[in-house]
């Protein structure tokens, strides 16, 4: 991968919302923007750099709107400052959540997914965006085959299967999801949790972000069953729990997709994306014949 571009330190440092000298530092974990910690007289911010990507259906303008929100719904930091295709926000002194610390703490990441998805719409403004898996999935197919992705042979069995778990969805209300619940975008401080990154954020059901919290974290399945039991507040019925384990199987394609198409669109320093598909394939592959063995294929 390239090295970081060197002018983007001057573009933080050109910032005028920075109170005396400022000190630069980057941070780790970003898989398409970059992130810089910033120390000023007035503490630390942390300054992402982010363009639109059309192909990931990312706008920053929505995204700076859903960050803005969420702070105003009190889950995520303050934004300082927007400008020059920088966004500053508070730095928040909290521990970064691995995939193991999901699943230690299930009881507190369930209330907080369900006040997201509830408390959100009365914040968020402008014209809704409407999240859908299946529909990136598509979508993402189409990109790839433009593009003479390596993996276009392989697009009629994605769809096909896409077609599969969609099929399987159990019908449930519209809210405010997150979409992109990845263990690092939460974040710990001792006393509660906050969400970060909401570059997909919108309007979707509530079972891909309970699919996505399983799947990103390497749940077993009694885990599993219980983050639905506490979203809900009951146990959930078998027609539930086939929805919740299909779209983790569609939560883990459309992240490898997300990843074949970054693969031609992006370069960003430090993360290699060809590896990347590879480990969501390999987990797609376990968690599918998982699927499969439990519950069989869903009729067409």
């Amino acid at each position: 991968m390239d090295a970081p571009d060197p002018g983007i330190e001057d573009r933080i440092r050109a910032l005028p919302c920075w109170n005396g000298a400022v000190g630069i530092a980057p941070l780790d974990g970003g898989l398409s923007n970059q992130n810089f910690l910033v120390t000023d007289a007035g503490g630390r911010h942390v300054a992402r750099l982010g363009r639109d990507f059309p192909f990931h259906h990312v706008l920053r303008d929505r995204e700076l709107m859903t960050a803005r929100a969420a702070h105003e719904a009190g889950f995520g930091p303050r934004v300082e400052y927007a400008g020059n295709g920088i966004v500053v926000c508070e730095y928040i002194e909290a521990r970064t959540y691995a995939a193991e610390d999901v699943r230690a703490n299930l009881a507190r990441i369930a209330p907080l997914i369900r006040a997201f998805h509830e408390q959100m719409p009365r914040h968020v403004s402008g014209p809704g965006f409407m999240f859908w898996v299946f529909h990136v999935i598509r979508d993402y197919a189409r990109t790839l085959k433009e593009g003479g992705s390596r993996f276009k042979g392989k697009l009629p069995a994605y769809l096909e299967l896409a077609g599969e778990l969609e099929r399987a969805q159990s019908p449930l209300p519209i809210v405010f999801g997150h979409n992109d619940l990845l263990p690092a975008n939460f974040m710990d401080d001792g006393e509660r949790l906050w969400l970060i990154d909401f570059e997909y954020a919108g309007f979707n059901t509530a079972m891909f972000d309970l699919a996505g919290t399983a799947s990103n974290a390497g749940m077993a399945q009694a885990q599993s069953d219980e983050l639905l039991a506490a979203y809900f507040g009951h146990a959930p019925d078998a027609a539930m729990l086939r929805s919740h384990a299909a779209m983790q199987c569609a939560s883990l394609l459309r992240e490898a997709m997300w990843s074949m198409v970054s693969e031609l669109h992006l370069d960003t320093p430090g993360v290699d994306y060809a590896a990347y598909t590879a480990d969501n394939l390999a987990r797609l592959e376990a968690t599918l014949h998982s699927y499969r063995t439990r519950y069989g294929k869903h009729p067409s």
